[in-house]
């Protein structure tokens, strides 16, 4: 089963990767290198505690948010919330292709995808 959901993320990243390189709004590719670790700051919740720090990381890597956000894009021709969109997917199946999950409020490492988020 892991090297399904792997397989599967590794789908949609490319999917979302491709996106992106259609909506790319002429930046160069070093600037969407550190743009693709935006979602990150997410993480700055834990510093408050494991429930704000939980609900900030989801927040930043939900693909339902995600994928709203190109669609709302998509259909108001926003080129900035369809690549947005495409980031935080490409992003968010990034991490779960290597094992990170959306987390739960008691602790970091307890993730949707397994306890210990470090198993590769």
């Amino acid at each position: 089963m892991k090297l399904t959901i792997k397989l599967e993320e590794i789908a949609m990243f490319i999917a979302a990767v491709y996106f992106l390189s259609i909506y790319n709004l002429g930046l160069s590719a070093w600037v969407w290198f550190l743009l693709f670790f935006a979602p990150d700051l997410g993480m700055l919740g834990y510093v408050i505690n494991t429930r704000i720090g939980a609900l900030t990381y989801n927040l930043f890597h939900h693909k339902g948010i995600a994928i709203s956000l190109s669609l709302i894009g998509y259909f108001l021709h926003n080129d900035i919330l369809i690549a947005s969109g495409a980031l935080l997917v490409a992003h968010a199946a990034f991490d779960r292709m290597l094992g990170f999950g959306l987390k739960y409020d008691d602790n970091f490492k307890h993730t949707h995808l397994s306890d210990v988020a470090y198993e590769l």
